[in-house]
């Protein structure tokens, strides 16, 4: 049997830096997803265990480890507990990072050592020492701050926990379904041990919005889920200009001991606006007026909430592009996630014509960035069998 999970990247509607500062943000799953399919092997022969295999189809690369090699290394720090997630140790990470280098990246993809890592992690613990080959494609732009890493966890987690046993599911064929409310929390928790690989200390919330979908408000550890009365289109402009998170969130910090009182109050509107726009999204709308009316205000809030990042420092010159371009065709954008590059989300009205929007993306993409056009708010983890 063949298990292929999918899972959603995720955007930061508003909020960003400021939550870490106590304030409110709002995120939501995108339509934009990390595909991973798994399945066992049966062993060669007496004498050969069989290996471990995981393609990155996107990146036409494959790392392979023969059980009796890993088995060597890692037997006795990892006992797999499919039910149970646990945190990789330092000397487990040590082991794994030792067998990740055996497997020659290039140099040019160094980038790719904590996501192997994280998949080996992820693997033992779940599966044990058992023959098997991963294979994970994407729709998602990497590092670009629209969640891929944790898409990548919650599918590969997803779909190991459904070969392991751990989650007992209907056979049902070739055909995308959701898992219960408990079974989704154990792919989370999974998920959220590999982003800790990946990122030290996430918050969590990348992961969560990939594993159950559509919104979510969070500020200081409390999270909220929003009901949306219905879809945001949003269009998701790439700027392909790498950044420095950890650089970012300390430079906002340091602003913040400078400049005590005006940053506090720049983060308490943040707060004001996250709150805001929760409100506006689950408020009904049964008719054209009220969902034209409703998406102005969020215009309005995103315009203010791109206001205060940039007075918080984390714009750049690509995003200011991107805002110069759209403001042209009355559309209002914000930077997502760190900042300093990275994405820029631009709302796009239910009543904006196709012909206006392949403009702006006609526009954009003359400028050297790459436009991906996204639902917001939509579906989480879904598992199919073959």
């Amino acid at each position: 049997m063949e298990v292929r999970a999918r899972a959603p990247g995720k955007i930061i509607l508003s909020g960003e830096h400021a939550v870490v500062h106590g304030s409110t943000a709002v995120a939501a799953a995108i339509d934009l997803y990390t595909y991973a399919s798994f399945c066992l092997a049966p062993t060669s022969s007496e004498n050969d265990d069989g290996a471990i295999e995981f393609e990155l189809k996107d990146l036409s690369l494959v790392f392979s480890w023969p059980l009796s090699r890993l088995k060597e290394v890692l037997e006795e720090k990892i006992s797999p507990v499919p039910s149970s997630p646990r945190s990789c140790s330092m000397e487990c990470t040590r082991l794994i990072t030792r067998l990740v280098e055996q497997q020659n990246i290039p140099e040019a993809k160094i980038w790719l050592y904590s996501g192997v890592s994280a998949f080996l992690y992820l693997y033992t613990s779940i599966q044990g020492f058992k023959p098997g080959k991963v294979v994970v494609t994407s729709e998602l732009p990497m590092a670009s701050g629209l969640g891929s890493s944790a898409s990548f966890c919650v599918s590969l987690s997803a779909a190991l926990l459904i070969l392991s046993g751990a989650i007992s599911i209907n056979n049902l064929q070739n055909e995308w379904f959701t898992l219960k409310v408990s079974e989704l929390e154990l792919v989370n928790k999974w998920a959220f041990e590999g982003e800790k690989i990946l990122h030290g200390r996430p918050s969590g919330i990348d992961n969560t919005v990939s594993t159950y979908g559509k919104m979510i408000k969070f500020r200081l550890g409390e999270l909220a889920h929003i009901k949306s009365s219905g879809p945001l289109r949003m269009l998701i402009t790439n700027t392909k200009v790498g950044r420095n998170t950890k650089a970012l969130v300390a430079g906002v910090s340091e602003r913040a001991s400078r400049h005590s009182d005006a940053m506090a109050a720049v983060f308490t509107a943040v707060d004001s606006i996250s709150k805001e726009l929760a409100t506006i999204i689950e408020s009904p709308d049964p008719d054209d007026v009220s969902v034209t009316s409703k998406e102005e205000r969020i215009e309005e809030l995103i315009e203010m909430n791109q206001g205060l990042l940039q007075c918080m420092g984390v714009s750049h010159a690509s995003i200011e592009t991107v805002l110069r371009t759209t403001l042209k065709y009355k559309l209002a954008s914000k930077l997502t996630g760190a900042g300093g590059g990275g994405c820029v989300l631009t709302l796009l009205p239910t009543l904006l014509s196709s012909t206006i929007v392949d403009k702006v993306i006609a526009e954009l993409e003359s400028c050297g960035f790459q436009c991906l056009k996204a639902e917001v708010g939509g579906k989480g983890l879904e598992i199919c069998l073959s």
